[in-house]
């Protein structure tokens, strides 16, 4: 079988290139075990001001806001000789008003299409219901990664649910030592809670800072590590206000000892090492309007302890015990959670393993 993926691909930095990399390896390694013969090509997302160094899978590249690179990557895909085409879906890496530059390509393709949506929005612009509405009609298939996502395009954008798949974000299998993690990186006697991930305002890293003070009160070896570049949208318009605005924060508080910011944007194998060292993991972000989170999987599937306040992806994944959830904003509340997940390590060590199972 032949695939081919239209995304953002290493080495851009974006959760969702990551996510396709994954899923390609993945999807080749399972083939293969069954005896299946697979090739798996990349159509790449770039920025139009930029080239990569693309590794060798990656055949075609469409430059964001190049209109004519959609039509001649239609053209490639149907020269390829690829058996389907998968389409990873999110607004903001295509070209064009709420990324239309895409919908020429998909209409001039004439293989199966399997649309993968990262994001399904609950109160959609008119062109943004147009254009998933339009994706999911061309599509085979449209895969989603929660239940809340169904809901969604069947009831707002009139998608017929028998032509809707839950795949769930998935993980890699994390079978790293936490204490010999916490070695490496010399974290050891540290307690040590971690948040990673492209960096903007809208991940509420304050509302972690804030809740620190009466932590370090009672537990002085805590250590909060804020691990991620600046998203590249964010430094583009706005530079690291976000962040200097975080790093002064965390001065006024006193937290210079507690607040490890890591400027970077790790590969896979060192994040999955931070994860593993971690005791505690947060999602502070400030509103309900994520339906996917990658990052709050890779947590949950590392085995942390999670605490995240209630956006769509969290209140599914983290139900059941497998998490503790606080509400947008509150420092206070996330400070109490913290205590009694530290003051009693019982009651943590239960929910890491719900939370790995």
């Amino acid at each position: 079988m032949k695939i081919v993926y239209i995304a953002t691909y290493p080495p851009r930095e974006c959760g969702i290139g990551t996510f396709t990399q994954n899923k390609l390896k993945s999807i080749s390694h399972l083939l293969t075990a069954n005896g299946e013969q697979h090739e798996g090509i990349v159509v790449a997302i770039s920025e139009s001001d930029k080239t990569y160094d693309y590794p060798p899978e990656v055949e075609f590249v469409i430059r964001q806001e190049q209109q004519a690179d959609y039509i001649e990557a239609a053209a490639f895909i149907n020269r390829s000789g690829a058996d389907i085409c998968v389409l990873e879906h999110e607004f903001g890496i295509f070209g064009g008003q709420n990324g239309v530059y895409v919908l020429p390509l998909l209409y001039r393709l004439d293989i199966p299409l399997i649309a993968v949506f990262h994001t399904v929005l609950k109160t959609p612009s008119l062109n943004e219901k147009a254009i998933t509405a339009e994706i999911c009609r061309m599509a085979a298939k449209t895969v989603v990664m929660t239940s809340r996502a169904v809901s969604f395009l069947s009831e707002i954008y009139g998608v017929a649910p028998e032509n809707i798949e839950i795949i769930e974000h998935g993980v890699p299998d994390l079978q790293y030592n936490g204490e010999k993690s916490k070695k490496e990186f010399k974290l050891e006697n540290r307690k040590v809670i971690l948040s990673f991930g492209l960096i903007s305002r809208n991940k509420g890293l304050e509302t972690v800072i804030k809740a620190l003070p009466p932590v370090v009160e009672q537990y002085p070896e805590i250590v909060y590590i804020i691990l991620g570049k600046t998203h590249p949208h964010v430094l583009k318009h706005s530079g690291e206000e976000y962040r200097i605005y975080l790093m002064r924060l965390v001065k006024e508080l006193g937290l210079q000892k507690h607040v490890i910011f890591m400027n970077e944007f790790v590969n896979q194998n060192k994040l999955f090492k931070y994860l593993s060292a971690a005791d505690i993991y947060i999602t502070p972000y400030l509103n309900e309007a994520q339906i996917t989170s990658g990052t709050l999987a890779y947590a949950v599937g590392a085995g942390c302890a999670v605490i995240s306040t209630p956006y769509w992806h969290a209140q599914e994944l983290l139900d059941r015990g497998r998490g503790c959830l606080f509400n947008f904003g509150d420092d206070q509340q996330l400070s109490s959670i913290l205590l009694n997940l530290l003051d009693d390590p019982e009651s943590m060590h239960k929910m890491r393993r719900r939370a790995f199972r």
